[in-house]
């Protein structure tokens, strides 16, 4: 399978193309901005999605850091548990927020966790175009359309550099989510999400926040390495490989200026790859994330445990010793519960369905809306032709 030099317009536009060339490589602020303006479409996709469905946000899209838990505590349809309507749907639980605080609620106490979303996603998709540029090199153009697309290597090791850039930068904030009590608030400790996050970060230190990194390492790095394998290569692998097969079974009939057959895919074609990708990238990611959550979550309990004891260490080859064993414990614990689950497949993997179902929705149309702002702000690129038992087909 070979490319054709693409475009068939005038003559001066192709000298023209070729003498912009050089400018087809796009400053590295470009990708900064698409991951940026990316992250921020997948949060505000993902709320709409919730919407749409009638349910609970966090069934639809799993927020790294939970914006709605302190509306949730001060809102008595929750409280009461009296089951799902439409008073616990996520802008009857602000309204209620800001109708029993004021409107301060809005910046104080949700801002800060959405900002917090949207960093985390940002870095990750920021890191991810960077370092793919530089595994593979017509990746750091940004044309509309790569051909040749990336290799599973590149994608892989690009999606694992972008995890553990997401999960450095996402340490403190996760140290935040798992030591946050709404209790706290509710009692006035802490005046509001700002003022909590800078009071914990001093009181817990550059210990406490990567204290049960390693797993959060892991779950990311690799969760992100597949994520991102699996997405590109069923977007351009495996629709690249299907036109060609689909399309050579087809005699076609438009002629182009150099006397060749033209054949042009259905325009939903690409589109329903997308949306492919989409999932296919969720469940892959999912087989990878739902057993290590499992584990963080039962290491993650003892994390407070672990703050006051490290107070009382007083040289660092202790405190490295009471973090290692924090470990040894972990794994135990999960042991003896993989024991009464019936082994530990079953442990690690209870609930996985119906987990990734929930993900699915949501991470298909941020993925979507990740490839249309990339493409949005991407430079204009001559037509990919590819060529098939004498004729060419036209992706554009």
């Amino acid at each position: 399978m070979t490319t054709l030099p693409g475009g068939r317009a005038s003559e001066d536009r192709s000298q023209a193309n070729r003498g912009d060339e050089a400018e087809a490589v796009k400053k590295p602020q470009s990708n900064a901005a698409t991951g940026a303006s990316a992250a921020g479409m997948r949060a505000v996709s993902a709320r709409m999605v919730a919407f749409y469905f009638r349910a609970p946000v966090k069934a639809f899209f799993r927020s790294r850091i939970d914006y709605m838990g302190y509306a949730r505590a001060i809102n008595p349809q929750v409280q009461a548990n009296l089951g799902w309507s439409w008073r616990v749907t996520t802008p009857a639980l602000l309204a209620h927020a800001v109708k029993t605080q004021g409107w301060g609620f809005l910046p104080n106490q949700v801002l800060p966790p959405l900002l917090a979303n949207t960093l985390i996603g940002g870095v990750l998709y920021t890191a991810y175009l960077q370092t793919l540029g530089i595994f593979h090199t017509p990746s750091s153009r940004s044309t509309k359309r790569v051909y040749p697309p990336p290799p599973i290597s590149s994608t892989f090791l690009a999606g694992l550099a972008a995890g553990t850039i997401q999960s450095l930068i996402a340490a403190p904030l996760d140290a935040l989510q798992v030591r946050f009590r709404t209790s706290d608030m509710l009692e006035g400790k802490y005046k509001h999400m700002w003022h909590y996050g800078s009071h914990k970060l001093r009181s817990i230190g550059l210990r406490g926040i990567f204290g049960g990194w390693t797993l959060s390492l892991l779950k990311d790095s690799l969760g992100s390495a597949i994520f991102f394998s699996v997405f590109e290569a069923t977007k351009s692998h495996a629709y690249y490989a299907f036109v060609t097969r689909y399309y050579g079974t087809y005699s076609p009939t438009p002629l182009h200026d150099c006397g060749r057959p033209l054949i042009k895919p259905h325009y939903a074609l690409e589109p329903a790859f997308l949306l492919l990708a989409g999932v296919a990238a969720s469940v892959a990611q999912q087989v990878v994330q739902h057993p290590l959550a499992e584990l963080q979550a039962v290491h993650y309990r003892r994390l407070e445990t672990l703050d006051y004891a490290a107070q009382a260490e007083t040289t660092p080859a202790g405190i490295m010793r009471r973090y290692y064993h924090a470990y040894e414990e972990t794994l135990h614990q999960c042991e003896q519960l993989a024991r009464r689950a019936g082994g530990w497949r079953r442990y690690l993997y209870r609930g996985f369905i119906t987990n990734t179902v929930s993900q699915v929705p949501s991470t298909s149309a941020g993925l979507i809306v990740f490839e249309l702002v990339r493409r949005k702000y991407a430079f204009e690129s001559e037509e990919v032709r590819i060529e098939k038992d004498g004729y060419d087909i036209l992706l554009t």
